[in-house]
Parts: structure tokens; C-alpha cells; sequence
């Protein structure tokens, strides 16, 4: 091998372990920003990842109370309406950060109407720390399972298997619509695991059922804690599957929901 061949070799190999390591430098949430990155990120409209990393990075520097993130509250009212459902999302969490935060509270109630589902259920879960009770529809709708239909009239081409774990916004079916050239995505509105889907072959009508999927254990992981604290005897038909041998629920959800429902039954009694 000549000495340019070897340097060819070697430049790939490292470009190799390099390029991976990139990627997920500039896409980890945990990379620490300095307060004049934090700033550029939360204003970057071209990349609502930057805007992501620095709500998260916004939110620890506030579950740790540091005075100086209140220099960056207004921006987490303004993002509060932001198109990108997943900067949305994150915003209503870091609000839930600090109870005392100047026109949090009125901000989180406006997003328990918001279009997503889990930004609605982030909104409610932050604004138990307020002491408001307002969300606890939407929490109690985080225990249960979506029910994806499909959006027109259509042929199932390809979907993914029962069983699957899944992101929110991750691929569970495509549909072939009539008189269209092009497919159509159906995507899972909440993170979790598929329950069920129409297989291949499947004709649907528009309004019928796609897909079930199944909430994350975090997802009811959260939702169990705060129902712990507002929960009503209303909500024990959503909270007591859980309590029982479900499949992949962990132990600990499984004793969260028994406690949840031994503090609402308590709570009842008084």
C-alpha cells in the first residue's frame, strides 16, 4: 500500500467515527450552551431542534433555580404559540419549571386547547405544579390509548407490525388514496407502542380505524403522579388497567397506579 493509499485509509476511518459523533454532538439536548448560544438558539426559526436544545437546557437551569433564566421567560411565552408542535410540546414542560413565572400559568391554560394531543397533556401536567386542577381531562386522556383513522378513503400499502415501539410523529401506515399519485403518511400522534393496524391489502373508508397505540410508560409514568395529587373517583376506570399484569408495564407504574387510586379513594372519603 502506497503512503497515499494509507492516508486515504486512515482519513476514512476517521471520518468514519467522526461523522457519527457530529451528528449527534450538534443533536444531543444535553450539550451545554453558553447564556449568548441559549439566546441565538431559542430565536433560531430555520432549526426548531436549536429551539428545542435551548428550551431544555432553559428548563434544568430553572428546576435548579438559577435567578438568571428569568431573562429568558419572555421567550418562553412567545413560543408558547410556535407552528412546530415538538417546540410547543417542550415549552409547556419548562414553564411547569417554575411556578412563580410571570404569566406562565394563563399561557399553559391557552395550550390545554392546543391541537396536539401531548402538548395539551404537557400544559396539564405543569399546571399541577400551579395547584390548578384545569388539565386533568387531558391527563387522564394521556392513559389512554390513540385511535389513528384515516383521514381519506384509501388502501393500506405498507404499516408497521403490533408490538412496535414508536415516537410520536413516527410511521405506523401508509395509505394509498384514490385518484392520488402520491401515498399517504400515518403517523402516531403520541409515543408508545402499536396495539393494533390494518395490514396491507386493507381497504378504508375515510373516519374508519387505522391504527391503536398504546401510551409510553413515561407518558403514564407522569400522568399517574399528577392524578396522585387531583385525581378523581371518575378517573379510576383509566387508572386501574394499569394496576394489573399489562403487558410491558413495569413494576413501578404498576404500584404508581395502585397509589394513585389509594389517594383518590382517600380523598373521596373526606
Amino acid at each position: 500500500m502506497s503512503r497515499t493509499q494509507k492516508i486515504i485509509f486512515f482519513a476514512t476511518g476517521w471520518l468514519i467515527v467522526l461523522m457519527p459523533f457530529l451528528f449527534w454532538w450538534n443533536t444531543w439536548f444535553g450539550r451545554h450552551l453558553s447564556d449568548q448560544q441559549l439566546t441565538e438558539f431559542l430565536h433560531d426559526e430555520k432549526k426548531p431542534r436549536h429551539i428545542q436544545h435551548a428550551l431544555v437546557q432553559l428548563g434544568d437551569r430553572m428546576s435548579h433555580a438559577d435567578p438568571k433564566a428569568r431573562e429568558w421567560y419572555p421567550d418562553l411565552l412567545r413560543l408558547a404559540s410556535h407552528p412546530v408542535e415538538e417546540v410547543r410540546n417542550t415549552d409547556a414542560w419548562v414553564m411547569g419549571q417554575d411556578n412563580s413565572g410571570s404569566g406562565f400559568h394563563e399561557a399553559l391554560l391557552k395550550m390545554l386547547q392546543d391541537s396536539s394531543p401531548m402538548v395539551r397533556g404537557n400544559a396539564a401536567l405543569s399546571l399541577v405544579r400551579f395547584g390548578d386542577a384545569a388539565g386533568r381531562p387531558q391527563i387522564v386522556a394521556l392513559l389512554q390509548p390513540a385511535q389513528i383513522t384515516a383521514p381519506v378513503d384509501g388502501t393500506i400499502i405498507d404499516a408497521d407490525r403490533p408490538g412496535t415501539a414508536i415516537h410520536q410523529g413516527g410511521l405506523v401506515a401508509k395509505l394509498s388514496s384514490q385518484g392520488s399519485t402520491q401515498s399517504v403518511d400515518i403517523r402516531s400522534p403520541i409515543p408508545g407502542r402499536i396495539r393494533s393496524v390494518a395490514q396491507t391489502g386493507a381497504k378504508l373508508a375515510s373516519g374508519t380505524e387505522v391504527a391503536v397505540v398504546d401510551p409510553g410508560a413515561e407518558q403514564v409514568w407522569e400522568a399517574l403522579r399528577a392524578l396522585y395529587l387531583i385525581g378523581q373517583p371518575e378517573d379510576l376506570a383509566a387508572i386501574r388497567p394499569y394496576e394489573r399484569d399489562v403487558p410491558d408495564v413495569s413494576d413501578d407504574v404498576r404500584k404508581q397506579a395502585e397509589e394513585t387510586e389509594k389517594a383518590i379513594q382517600q380523598r373521596s372519603q373526606h
